[in-house]
């Protein structure tokens, strides 16, 4: 069971990751903003580095349970959802404080593949492919591997796109395309 020091610490490094970057923010800062002492720190992370895996592992579940929560809600019958992860992503795109995809955001910020941060957000890639190859394999597609591929393709396309253009727009067009994916494949 974590601590409330450990849970403090996760969450504030979740919320200034998130809005201003990994190499942004210090121990130090992190340290004042969540009112943990140093020694709690590293009682519980022997490094930041494993401070920043620990919260993209976390925010992994609660994003996937989220989108699977929004895709289930949107779309009861199963030829349906592979479409719905696009109006769920919409709705996300539409909020205040959407800064893009915090896996991106890492992979940008740790380009070495072999960093654990770097290696945690591809972990979560991954997942989310597994998870449109579950949505699409259950909508009956036999090619359901190959058109998840391009499923992630394109949500992480409308991601980088909403936040250039701040709208939820992209989400929209990535929708009709994988429309046509679904109609022609």
């Amino acid at each position: 069971m974590a601590t409330q020091a450990k849970q403090r610490l996760l969450a504030t490094a979740e919320e200034l990751f998130y809005a201003e970057g990994i190499r942004a923010v210090g121990v130090d800062r992190l340290l004042q903003e969540s009112g943990v002492g140093r020694a709690s720190f590293y009682r519980h992370f022997t490094s930041k580095d494993d401070l920043v895996v620990a919260v993209l592992e976390g925010r992994d579940r609660r994003w996937l349970d989220w989108l699977r929560e929004s895709v289930d809600s949107k779309a009861p019958d199963p030829a349906d959802r592979p479409l719905a992860v696009f109006d769920a992503l919409s709705e996300r795109f539409a909020r205040k404080d959407f800064r893009g995809c915090a896996f991106i955001n890492t992979m940008v910020e740790v380009a070495d593949p072999t960093a654990a941060a770097h290696q945690a957000a591809d972990r979560h890639k991954r997942r989310v492919i597994d998870y449109l190859t579950e949505l699409l394999t259950a909508a009956g597609r036999s090619d359901a591997p190959e058109l998840a591929a391009e499923f992630a393709l394109l949500v992480d396309g409308a991601i980088v796109t909403s936040v250039r253009e701040a709208s939820p727009a992209a989400a929209h067009r990535a929708r009709a395309i994988a429309t046509r994916l679904l109609a022609s494949n």
